[in-house]
């Protein structure tokens, strides 16, 4: 089949350089034979890591069937809300890069911040996690799973390039050892990463194919344009969109008030507490503030199970709505299925917000609180 071409992809907001679609093309192209490629994609903030992630996986979904993604970044998530570390695997081509949109992971893990600064060990140990996952999956079936042969894997990452955030990429680039690296630049060149194969030790030979290329926004000097984006409204946007599909896709909602009365309205799950434990990310709650704590929060439905004691899978976000604590039960509102749900056993809370216009419904300021429940703090 043959590969997108530079026009196929564009569209109003989006511009994708000659050098991308030729880097896009030597990744998909570069072998004939397995195991597929396996890229990890890096660059300073606003450089355009997820944009050309996104080409990416248009064109290596013109030769494999499915493709696995990898987000590491919490902060600006692909498929996910924020604050989730995911794997997902995609097997149709996205027709507008300018759009992102939720899928469901195949594994996620609830990080419970939108920066790796607070715990980078435990950010890194899920990505190795998630990593393993892929590699036992995709590149370890040895023919068991036909239909898991073949499937490629492309990482997108932070723009924290400085610091302790280059120490991270530098660790999660010798733990994957992917078989290509694209570097993207910018052209303030102090915020760029350090030249050629930064990761690499004096005396090791570099095992991975670097591509550099240029950031895609010029201006009339052909510079390299930044373009700042409203990080946070763009995590509240994700949330929204999240929580939006409580309801059915034909449902009249199609403004933020409409979208936050429908939520404060909407009939939530009862979960006893004694049927939970319940577990705080990057902080230290005593257990008499507990319950006033998760009160009108964000909280990650996780699975502690034997297997993923360490790591417990996430099967999604739900809002507490409320809590009885004469009748020990938590109101949540998730659309996390019920046949998920019912696997649930450990609510993960860490400092994902509920958005601001989602709390004001007719003058109150919490509607996710009702009489003869726990008020908030």
């Amino acid at each position: 089949m043959a590969s997108l071409g530079h026009d196929d992809l564009q569209s109003a907001n989006i511009f994708i350089p000659e050098e991308w679609s030729d880097a896009a093309d030597t990744i998909a192209y570069d072998s004939t034979t397995p195991p597929p490629p396996v890229t990890f994609v890096c660059g300073p903030k606003n450089s355009g890591k997820t944009t050309f992630s996104r080409l990416l996986l248009n064109v290596l979904l013109q030769r494999y069937k499915k493709v696995a993604y990898l987000d590491t970044d919490v902060g600006q998530t692909e498929f996910t809300p924020p604050g989730l570390l995911s794997l997902t695997t995609i097997d149709k081509i996205t027709s507008d890069l300018s759009i992102p949109c939720l899928k469901t992971p195949e594994r996620c893990f609830f990080f419970g911040d939108i920066s790796s600064k607070r715990d980078p060990k435990t950010y890194l140990a899920y990505i190795f996690a998630l990593y393993d996952h892929y590699r036992r999956t995709y590149l370890l079936s040895n023919g068991k799973s036909p239909g898991n042969a073949g499937v490629p894997l492309v990482i997108n990452t932070t723009g924290w390039v400085k610091g302790i955030g280059y120490d991270i990429l530098v660790d999660i680039l010798k733990y994957i050892s992917p078989t290509h690296v694209v570097k993207i630049c910018i052209s303030a060149e102090s915020k760029n990463l350090p030249a050629g194969a930064f990761w690499v030790e004096d005396g090791d030979a570099a095992v991975s194919t670097l591509i550099e290329i240029n950031s895609a926004r010029q201006d009339s000097f052909n510079r390299s344009v930044l373009v700042q984006k409203d990080a946070r409204l763009l995590r509240d946007l994700r949330v929204m969109a999240y929580f939006r599909q409580c309801f059915q896709s034909d449902m009249q909602i199609t403004t933020i008030k409409e979208l936050s009365r429908a939520l404060a309205a909407h009939p939530p799950y009862e979960i006893p507490v004694s049927s939970i434990k319940i577990k705080h990310l990057h902080c230290e709650v005593p257990k008499s503030e507990v319950f006033y704590s998760l009160n009108a929060t964000i909280v990650g439905l996780a699975v502690d199970s034997e297997y993923s004691e360490k790591f417990p899978d996430c099967m999604g976000l739900g809002i507490v709505r409320a809590i009885d604590t004469l009748k020990h039960v938590l109101y949540v509102i998730t659309p996390v299925p019920k046949c998920s749900l019912q696997k649930v056993d450990l609510l993960l809370q860490g400092f994902i917000q509920i958005p601001t216009c989602l709390l004001q419904v007719q003058g109150c300021i919490s509607p996710y609180m009702s009489a003869d429940v726990l008020p908030s703090a």
